[in-house]
């Protein structure tokens, strides 16, 4: 019997032609990639614009890490690596432990103290990877692990710093023309390590290179207020924000980002933890779309780009939504109203729903 779709089988068979890969390398895949861009009609309605979200947190560890890490780990298993390493806020341990342990080979995770997402940091453990914590912050803990894989050549280092990384991620890119029929007026993304913003970047601009997109997108990369590096123009010693998984104040991936945005005629933005809290209860409540708090900087710096007239009524604009809630619910739960018990009553349940 002919089957009624052909299933996705991950980026890297999709995309194989587009990706720095050899013809002989079995891919390490947990099938990532091919993920829904929604419309967002009250987004849409609200800012004048044609809004769709590129959900990346239907990836399989949650995250849109997944992309550059299949490409990562598959990598170094092609080189005889034997274990990969990474510092991490959350999601990027999550996703190199799911690979390592679908690969086979080790992981190993340097995390700043006290400053992740405890569901992030359970993924990486029931995945079987070893957890180092660092008494300092991100960037402590990628610059140790820079100088820890450099001296020791048989740990592969996985994070987006590896240029790997990035080929993997541009895909998204890839899908969203695919999906448009034309690359968006605008894209608007959280930016943290500035990987992200480099990667889809470069997959636009390799998409009108060879024909395959007509225009390319301004650039609109928000960071949240507390680290904001790339909207300052200088380092921020010690970032601090809500939205943990961009809480970076040295961006391994500025210059690409920097050129991303300079080269687009984009914009930096910042928007405070009220603004990225706002924006992530407006986005689940109005589109059913539950991200983590970091993800909803992209729909935050739109809104906020809109209120100041950079993107006009009429743009045609995707907001990348990063990680799924599920990643720290605590934020969901502090939000979280009291429960009244009514007695077991249809009457008392549909007045309580105000609905009688």
């Amino acid at each position: 019997m002919t089957p009624v779709h052909t299933p996705w089988p991950g980026l890297i068979e999709a995309y194989r032609e587009r990706l720095p890969i050899g013809a002989d390398w079995t891919a390490v895949t947990l099938l990532e990639g091919g993920t829904p861009l929604i419309h967002a009609k009250r987004l849409s309605e609200h800012t004048g614009c044609t809004v769709h979200l590129k959900v990346e947190g239907l990836n399989p560890t949650g995250s849109f890490k997944d992309r550059g890490m299949t490409m990562a780990v598959t990598d170094a298993v092609a080189r005889g690596q034997q274990a990969v390493l990474c510092a991490s806020t959350g999601n990027t341990s999550a996703s190199a432990a799911a690979y390592a342990a679908k690969a086979g080979i080790t992981c190993a995770v340097l995390i700043p103290q006290g400053k992740i997402a405890m569901g992030k940091l359970a993924q990486a453990v029931m995945h079987g990877a070893k957890i180092i914590q660092i008494d300092g912050n991100f960037d402590d803990c990628l610059e140790l692990a820079r100088k820890l894989t450099a001296d020791f050549p048989t740990i592969a280092l996985v994070n987006s710093v590896n240029p790997v990384r990035i080929e993997g991620q541009k895909t998204a890119a890839f899908e969203i023309v695919d999906a448009l029929g034309q690359a968006p007026d605008v894209h608007s993304l959280p930016v943290g390590n500035a990987g992200n913003i480099t990667a889809y970047w470069k997959g636009y601009r390799e998409y009108h290179r060879d024909g395959l997109a007509d225009t390319l997108p301004r650039m609109l990369g928000t960071q949240a207020a507390g680290a904001a590096p790339l909207v300052t123009g200088e380092p921020v010693k010690n970032p601090e924000t809500i939205a943990t998984a961009i809480r970076i104040g040295a961006p391994a991936s500025w210059d690409g980002a920097v050129a991303a945005q300079q080269e687009s005629s984009g914009r930096f933005l910042a928007a405070t933890d009220e603004e990225i809290l706002a924006a992530y209860r407006l986005v689940a409540s109005s589109e059913g779309v539950f991200v983590e708090p970091a993800s909803a900087a992209s729909i935050a710096g739109l809104l906020k780009a809109v209120e100041d007239g950079w993107v006009t009524p009429g743009s045609t604009v995707v907001c990348t939504v990063t990680g799924n809630g599920l990643k720290d619910p605590d934020t969901a739960l502090k939000g979280m109203p009291t429960v009244t018990a009514v007695p077991v009553d249809p009457v008392a349940v549909v007045a309580q729903l105000g609905l009688g």
